[in-house]
């Protein structure tokens, strides 16, 4: 593809660039965009990295984090999804890194959200990582917030107040819940991570759901609005904006994953995308073979028991 790309998509645009992410931050207007929802490299040794040392990763927050200020609307939202870096055996949780490099940037932190999901690389030393966060800041003390869009299934429904002046009445709201801070196996809605086997995955390394995007999205950027990603990587943020009638706008310095993105764009305009929905992990039942425990595995029970 081009170094531009741009697409509309049911009264709303998306438009892609191969730049920096600084460079492209850089040249947004002044207060034109309302969220920036992103996920920067961690510095692990990917393909897309530019090193592998925990201090690159805070050098590339102090570039770019007074840009994405900058093009902030008053009120407006950005949310960083990161993980943890890990070297030599020794574990940097990256939110971290963010929260010192956002501390005199005048942002407000208003949730760190915990991400978990049931699968991922087996670790032998320590405990398996099977979460990532979500931190996000605002520009400004007031901010739009629409939380009835991503309200979830309440799990009591029938609850009722049991005292004070509304005792005997329903005290669940017929929308649903707030989802929480905490995202994740085990509720009522999950947001599996992209691996193997999941309908969204594509040839990108590191890939966002675009149900966890669109959650953000749905709650933190007004319809019709502008939702921002400088590390674009499989277009996932973008898939997400339109699917949500957002405008989209994004970067990433590498063409091959700008193809990727636009020609995820191009198949949603064509109406044959697939998106995982912000659904249940489905269970295996006992009938399933995957399901059963193996011979071996209750020979190797039995042992530990006796």
């Amino acid at each position: 593809m081009s170094e531009t790309f741009s697409l509309q998509f049911q009264g709303v645009e998306a438009r892609l660039q191969q730049a920096d992410a600084a460079a492209f931050l850089g040249s947004l207007p002044s207060e034109s965009v309302d969220l920036i929802v992103t996920s920067p490299p961690y510095f692990l040794g990917k393909e897309y990295d530019k090193s592998r040392a925990a201090a690159d990763f805070a050098a590339e927050l102090g570039r770019v984090i007074p840009l994405a200020r900058a093009a902030l609307k008053e009120g407006g939202s950005l949310c960083w999804q990161v993980g943890n870096h890990v070297q030599n055996g020794e574990l940097l949780p990256l939110d971290f890194a963010v929260g010192w490099a956002m501390a005199d940037s005048g942002m407000k932190l208003r949730n760190r959200i915990i991400w978990t999901f049931s699968h991922g690389a087996h670790a032998s030393t320590r405990f398996s990582g099977r979460h990532e966060t979500i931190l996000w800041y605002t520009k400004g003390q007031s901010a739009f917030f629409d939380l009835d869009s991503v309200r979830v299934p309440q799990k009591y429904p029938g609850k009722r107040h049991y005292k004070g002046p509304n005792k005997g009445d329903w005290s669940g709201n017929p929308l649903g819940k707030n989802p929480g801070d905490v995202w994740s196996i085990g509720e009522v809605w999950d947001i599996p991570n992209v691996k193997a086997g999941h309908v969204e995955k594509t040839s990108h390394p590191c890939q966002f759901p675009t149900a966890l995007v669109r959650r953000l999205v749905t709650a933190l950027c007004p319809r019709g609005g502008t939702v921002v990603d400088p590390y674009l990587g499989s277009g996932s943020a973008a898939v997400s904006a339109l699917l949500e009638g957002r405008n989209f706008v994004g970067s990433d310095i590498t063409s091959r994953y700008l193809e990727i993105a636009a020609k995820r764009l191009e198949t949603l305009v064509e109406g044959n995308l697939k998106v995982r929905p912000d659904m249940p992990v489905r269970q295996p039942n006992d009938c399933e073979a995957v399901a059963k425990t193996p011979p071996h595995f209750k020979a190797r029970l039995e042992c530990v028991d006796a």
